[in-house]
């Protein structure tokens, strides 16, 4: 039961992380041309130590006989290097395919020996302001493939290492000697609670936008904000959407459905992580459809700047166009004409143009016009 309560603790960041990469880093060095980043056995929950790097197929020779189960991470594999894996795990031609090329949709497929399962992982690319060319969030992909007695991660992009998440499982024996469902699990809750990290930030960045747009400009009038803005958040959000939504349901089936290749007390908290899953996927649909209004509000306000505009100077031509006829009357070249040879004529005229345009004036301002 301890290992039981434990097991959310265990997947998840501790204050005090390792720091020191021992025998099981997982960090891919340049230099090497294997996209094998780690390959380890493990017994009754704990590593095995061996004197020099396993091989995959050294590593598998162990589990066959001695026991335990093999963990080997591999980091964007090419076809030729992931072949020879593939055959001695005997791995399906298709998945074997979709973890090659990635760009694929998260996924859970079942064949005769294993779990194939996809995941997408997401980023959030910190910005001092958001433009209308910010990159948001970035995509990589973890593949999983689950055996009786074996476990097999391929990861692409820079992001969503595993290392820390396998430091982590080798400080809990208890966890891993549940075998290589309790590291799928590790995993799944591992890419989730990213997700909802990427979310809470993902939410400051909305709610500054819509700050932004609601925001009173000069003389309290809304001032909007820049619609490349909003909509280059609206496409890093639904690219986010394409990332949750889909595993909504592979979470729920190893949740549900009874697997032989996971084990029973591990099966149960994968409803756990569809629970977490469940919620980030309302936040964002609630994200996708608060900037829908968004934009339309900032759309509305653009449009009503305009019409304030138009009025202005609407009004503006009309007051000018007192001055302007009475000009133009006074500029006709007639000999007789009202007051044209009266002494204060021109003072009068001006003054009686002036009075007028003040009215003018004084009424569109009363009515908010100006």
């Amino acid at each position: 039961m301890s290992m039981i309560r434990d097991l959310r603790a265990a997947v998840r960041p501790r204050p005090s992380l390792r720091k020191d990469s021992g025998s099981y880093d997982t960090t891919r060095d340049p230099g090497t041309p294997s996209a094998v980043v780690d390959c380890a056995v493990y017994r009754d929950g704990a590593r095995v130590v061996t004197p020099e790097p396993l091989t995959p197929h050294q590593a598998m020779r162990q589990v066959h006989r001695d026991g335990g189960f093999v963990w080997i991470g591999l980091h964007e594999p090419t076809e030729a290097e992931f072949s020879g894996i593939a055959g001695e795990f005997g791995l399906h031609p298709l998945a074997v395919e979709d973890a090659v090329q990635a760009h694929q949709r998260p996924k859970l497929e079942r064949y005769d020996d294993s779990l194939f399962t996809v995941f997408k992982t997401i980023h959030y690319v910190e910005h001092d302001q958001l433009t209308a060319t910010s990159e948001i969030v970035e995509t990589g992909e973890v593949m999983c493939f689950t055996g009786r007695d074996f476990f097999i991660t391929v990861r692409h992009g820079g992001q969503g290492s595993l290392r820390a998440l396998r430091h982590r499982l080798q400080d809990d024996p208890e966890l891993l000697a549940k075998g290589p469902s309790a590291v799928l699990h590790a995993i799944a809750d591992h890419v989730v609670d990213g997700y909802i990290a990427v979310a809470d930030a993902v939410q400051d960045d909305i709610d500054e936008v819509e700050t932004q747009v609601f925001s009173p400009g000069r003389k309290g009038s809304p001032r909007g904000t820049d619609a490349g803005q909003i909509y280059q958040l609206k496409r890093e959000v639904l690219e986010f959407k394409r990332a949750v939504s889909p595993l909504l349901r592979p979470m729920q089936l190893l949740s549900e459905r009874p697997m032989r290749l996971v084990d029973p007390d591990i099966q149960k908290y994968f409803r756990d992580v569809a629970d977490h899953l469940a919620r980030v996927q309302e936040q964002v649909i609630g994200f996708d459809e608060l900037l829908n209004s968004i934009l339309q509000a900032n759309l509305a306000q653009a449009s009503v700047a305009q019409n304030e505009d138009m009025r202005k100077i609407t009004s503006w031509a009309a007051i000018i166009a007192v001055p302007t006829m009475v000009c133009g009357v006074y500029g006709m070249n007639f000999e007789h004409m009202p007051e044209l040879h009266w002494r204060y004529g021109y003072p009068v005229i001006l003054g009686v143009t002036v009075v007028i345009c003040l009215g003018i004036h004084r009424t569109l301002k009363r009515n908010g016009w100006l």
